[in-house]
């Protein structure tokens, strides 16, 4: 069946799920997955699928391990740096199988337009030893949706497929697959379920298996796979890419006559790496030129034996992140030197532009109080925004729910500041962990009951928790306080109640509640 208007790509996954017969979905808000996300939830009742947020990565995975190991097929909507937080059963979870397909959808953010860092989540593929789809176009995405769910079956672990912002904009006509049941659409089919003949074996047999058997069929995947693309054209220059870069370097190849000689690899599936088919490509070629983002991971592989025949991120010919088709056209106009130097300049807020925290924060008075204390250790929220020029709020901030940890490092007591949701992503744990470790450490926190900077989520009430483990706990309503009085009135009574907590022994917490002007 063939769609024929144009589609996003973010329509095209979510068709690929429902025509995949997904049942169970977790997703933990964050750019760019939470466009997909919203999706899902707002055609939640055009497919037989449950969807859920979750407020950490982990527990996300986690549930839905439980979904597959029950026989429902599954999906995870994770941020890249998500990926970091559900390593811990991913790993496992590939030795140990699992039942039905379980597809962890992984959006990256080359250039970190919102993020706190730009790492590169086909790198989790080799450390899991799990396949790894990089889509190019919303088709690609469509298809390998689909498929990633059948090789999960077939190789009884989960399966990650990347994505990216502009993949999720992109349009395509796309041919749909619609599976029957007894002749009918959509009819709900039988899943696959958890062996539990693997308990027989131990951790070492279940690794011993997995490269005796799965590794195999993965192998075997990477080298057959449709998604991985060959066009020969010469054997001067081949470019090697995958994902949405791919169909960049075919708009460059189509568009630009001097470069219609050029060869192109066009990966989609790239972990396990096709190495047959790369080597095979490379031997043809006087030079190669791969295109990538967000780091430089096939590269890194095939230029330790070809170092200079190959060029890309590593040699300078294209920038680190995201990549446009001057890059590509760049990188071709000076392939045939070892080295370039085009790429030095450092993005600094000033060239960027300043993306600062909203100016009437109902948090404005505390972070003004903030400017004046060293060191307070943020969390990757909204405070985040107020460690650079003017504030100077802030001065570390490492991960989400990390700031209660990190100040327990400080030398004597000091502040960390932490939203209500990076609370119950993961702050909860370093609290418990302040507390019995007998720390000196100040927590305030940010409570606007949502996930402000990723679409207004709802966040857990974790208070009564939070009094349960600190008795010094204060609750201060500062909308209320402020308009009751003033700003110049709310900074003066939160410095005199920080300068007095910071005096004490043992674990403060302050909990500040504002309305936030997005909710």
């Amino acid at each position: 069946m063939t769609i024929d208007k144009e589609i996003t790509g973010l329509e095209a996954i979510h068709l690929a799920a429902v025509d995949s017969d997904v049942r169970f979905i977790t997703a933990v808000a964050g750019y760019p997955i939470t466009a997909v996300a919203d999706l899902f939830f707002k055609e939640k009742d055009s497919g037989f699928y449950q969807i859920h947020w979750f407020t950490n990565e982990k527990a996300a995975l986690e549930a839905a391990l439980g979904a597959s190991a029950t026989g429902r097929r599954s999906m995870v909507l994770v941020k890249h740096v998500g990926m970091n937080v559900l390593a811990d059963p991913l790993m496992t979870a590939m030795m140990h199988t699992i039942g039905s397909g379980l597809v962890i959808l992984a959006g990256d953010d080359p250039g970190a337009k919102a993020s706190q860092n730009e790492q590169d989540s086909r790198f989790y593929g080799a450390m899991a030893e799990t396949a790894v789809f990089d889509p190019a176009t919303p088709q690609d995405a469509y298809d390998a949706l689909n498929r990633a769910f059948a090789l999960c079956e077939e190789t009884g672990g989960p399966v990650i497929m990347r994505i990216t912002d502009r993949l999720e904009k992109a349009e395509q006509c796309i041919r749909r697959i619609i599976r029957t049941v007894n002749g009918k659409k959509g009819t709900q089919t039988p899943g696959k379920k958890f062996d539990r003949e693997m308990w027989k074996y131990t951790m070492h047999g279940k690794h011993q298996r997995f490269h005796i058997f799965t590794e195999p069929l993965m192998m075997h995947e990477a080298e057959n796979s449709r998604f991985n693309r060959v066009s020969i054209s010469g054997k001067k220059v081949g470019i090697i890419s995958s994902g949405y870069p791919s169909s960049k370097v075919d708009e460059v190849l189509s568009t630009q006559l001097v470069y219609s000689d050029c060869s192109h690899l066009a990966l989609g599936l790239v972990t396990p790496l096709p190495k047959n088919i790369i080597k095979q490509f490379i031997d043809k070629h006087e030079c190669i030129l791969v295109v990538e983002e967000s780091e430089a991971f096939i590269e890194s592989y095939i230029d330790t034996c070809n170092l200079e025949k190959v060029h890309g991120k590593k040699s300078g010919h294209l920038p680190v992140g995201i990549i446009e088709k001057e890059h590509i056209e760049f990188a071709l106009e000076n392939i045939g030197m070892d080295k370039v130097s085009k790429y030095t300049d450092m993005q600094t807020i000033a060239t960027r532009g300043a993306r600062p925290i909203c100016s009437d924060c109902p948090f404005m008075s505390l972070y003004n109080v903030l400017h004046d204390i060293i060191p307070v250790a943020g969390d990757m929220g909204c405070s985040i925004r107020t460690a650079p020029e003017p504030l100077k709020a802030v001065d570390t901030g490492f991960s989400l729910g990390g700031s209660i940890a990190t100040a327990c490092g400080f030398p004597q007591k000091r502040i960390a500041v932490i939203g209500d949701f990076g609370l119950a992503h993961s702050g909860i744990i370093g609290l418990i962990n302040a507390v019995s470790g007998g720390f000196d450490v100040l927590v305030i926190v940010l409570r606007n009951h949502i996930a402000a900077m990723t679409g207004g989520q709802e966040s857990p009430d974790l208070l009564h928790v939070v009094t349960a483990l600190v008795p010094d706990t204060i609750l201060i309503d500062i909308d209320r306080y402020i308009a009751s009085k003033d700003m110049d009135s709310a900074k003066d009574m939160l410095s005199n109640i920080i300068k007095e907590e910071l005096k004490t022994k043992g674990v403060s917490v302050i909990y500040i509640e504002g309305k936030c002007i997005k909710s």
